[in-house]
């Protein structure tokens, strides 16, 4: 409950930022480095803008930091989205079909490496850091491997394509940023 009472409070802080016809439109909190916390807030209204608070509730005005935040913020939703191929509950329905079915070799290794995958992907609101991307990962691999995809991976491959939308977004995020940034 701590992360969501940040996030309310982070939030309150973000609204004193907003422009005419703004409001807030989400609050994501990062660890862009450890032991420092970010908190990216998107603003809707007339256009997209963007801030990042501190723990503190004041503007960053470190473009690196920024940048490094929108960063992990968008890796660890797209290895979200990507884990298990983007349908981990079906793959997981699937992988039991087969198991009653057709007892394949290694099928229960394949379903313990879904369960933990499964788990290792927390609910919201979570805390976007390298370690929970690498956590991800490494749970994503293990039932690439246990699958039998022991070459390539198709997590890995998505990832790689996903560093120009993150590129993108960080762009965007600096361009529509609140504060002046150094």
């Amino acid at each position: 409950m701590e992360l969501q009472a940040d996030l309310e409070r982070i939030a309150a802080a973000a609204a004193a930022l907003a422009g005419p016809g703004e409001e807030v439109g989400g609050v994501i909190p990062t660890e862009p480095e450890p032991g420092r916390r970010v908190y990216l807030c998107a603003y809707s209204g007339p256009g997209r803008t963007w801030a990042a608070l501190d723990e503190q509730g004041r503007i960053v005005g470190e473009r690196a930091v920024v940048r490094a935040a929108v960063s992990i913020a968008a890796l660890c939703e797209l290895a979200e989205e990507s884990a298990g191929g983007g349908k981990l509950e079906e793959l997981r329905r699937e992988l039991v079909a087969l198991r009653l079915t057709e007892r394949p070799e290694g099928i229960e290794e394949a379903e313990t490496a879904a369960l933990a995958l499964e788990q290792t992907i927390l609910p919201p609101p979570r805390l976007a850091t390298a370690e929970y991307l690498d956590a991800v990962g490494a749970a994503v691999r293990r039932l690439e491997l246990a699958l039998g995809d022991s070459m390539a991976s198709p997590f890995a491959e998505a990832m790689t394509q996903a560093v120009s939308a993150v590129s993108e977004l960080e762009r965007e995020v600096v361009a529509g940023y609140k504060g002046d940034l150094t």
